[in-house]
């Protein structure tokens, strides 16, 4: 059966949401926003794979951003909800359950509205178990698919007059930019509801568990606050099976904001023979040692946490602070289709300057 969430599970999903973020924007107050307003106006419900037939419509429910954005970005709870009901309208359809493509410290969350005002699922799977730069990383093998897919987006400044509702079809690669390009019109952050595939697909291509694998840290990030930050990492190590790096200083960073709204650039921990760089497209993907050396590399969950164990995005480090990296490797997580598919990695590989590839898609 499935699990009601609750006001309880709220704090959890955002926490474990935000150490899955990999260095991820995303707004931990937006992701809370949206689990009390889901569980004060229903009965979101979290669901395994199995409780839905092969032939069910299964969506992604998604926030598109433009990270860097200098406009009042503006997305309202209910802009979920009718990016869901435009999809099925345009399907002919009922979606019976959402996914999210990644973890993330609101996009864990951004099924439960529409879950608990139009009685769709929450499903116990995601595109990704971490987050990643790019839309094609969590799409479970649709990047390269010539197949007709329907994509929404909703939202938008409504004082600027920004807001916007958009309805798509066409293969994924070829739509997937239109979407980017309405958040931005929209004020830099929009809501989004896309391809629409059947359970016996999403079994098939999806990391399954996600949902469920970030309440469980959360409970336990939040069973050990009492005991101070260095308590709450242990039950992280724990808890994911990872390890701590490195623990040292920001020495240096280097971030820009490029044309093709991405966050790239390197973060230097610690000094001398003893010092790692953090290579960064939007969120850590690949950690380096002082002499080239490879320690992790995406689709391995790689997260910057304080001394209080508060998981750091890229944007909240600066030179002098105090950070432990850590480090889930991929052998150890649920991995969809399209982190193994190799048509997602030139891109990336392409603005960092690195080999992501060959590490991602070794057994």
């Amino acid at each position: 059966m499935g699990r009601i969430l609750t006001e309880k599970d709220v704090e959890p999903a955002v926490l474990g949401g935000s150490v899955y973020a990999a260095g991820g924007g995303g707004w931990a107050d937006h992701g809370r926003k949206l689990g009390h307003a889901a569980v004060c106006a229903g009965q979101p419900e979290l669901i395994d794979i199995e409780e839905l037939t092969p032939d069910e419509w299964v969506a992604t429910a998604a926030a598109i951003g433009a990270p860097a954005s200098t406009t009042a970005w503006e997305m309202q709870g209910i802009d979920y909800v009718k990016a869901v009901r435009m999809l099925q309208d345009e399907l002919g359809e009922r979606v019976s359950a959402l996914m999210v493509g990644q973890n993330g410290k609101s996009s864990t969350l951004n099924a439960w509205l529409p879950s608990a005002i139009l009685g769709t699922k929450v499903l116990d799977a995601v595109g990704d178990m971490r987050a990643h730069p790019t839309g094609d990383m969590g799409s479970i093998g649709m990047a390269s698919s010539p197949e007709q897919m329907i994509q929404t987006a909703v939202g938008g400044n409504r004082a600027e007059n920004r807001y916007i509702e958009v309805v798509v079809r066409g293969a994924t690669a070829k739509v997937s930019p239109i979407l980017r390009t309405a958040s931005d019109q929209s004020g830099g952050f929009i809501a989004s509801c896309r391809n629409p595939l059947r359970a016996s697909y999403v079994k098939q291509n999806a990391a399954l568990g996600g949902i469920s694998r970030a309440l469980k840290l959360g409970e336990a990030m939040i069973a050990a606050q009492g005991r101070g930050g260095h308590a709450v990492i242990d039950a992280i190590v724990a808890t994911t099976g990872g390890s701590i790096l490195i623990e040292a200083d920001v020495t240096a960073k280097s971030v820009v904001y490029t044309a093709e709204a991405f966050d790239v650039g390197t973060v230097t921990l610690g000094s001398g023979s003893g010092a790692m760089t953090l290579h960064i497209m939007n969120e850590y993907m690949a950690v380096d040692t002082a002499d080239g050396t490879r320690l992790a590399t995406f689709p391995d969950v790689i997260t910057t946490l304080s001394p209080d164990a508060e998981a750091l995005s890229v944007g909240q480090l600066q030179i002098g602070q105090r950070v432990f990296l850590l480090h889930v490797p991929k052998t150890i997580i649920p991995l969809a289709s399209s982190v193994k598919d190799p048509a997602v990695y030139p891109v990336v590989e392409k603005a960092l300057g690195i080999s992501i590839a060959e590490y991602a898609l070794s057994k």
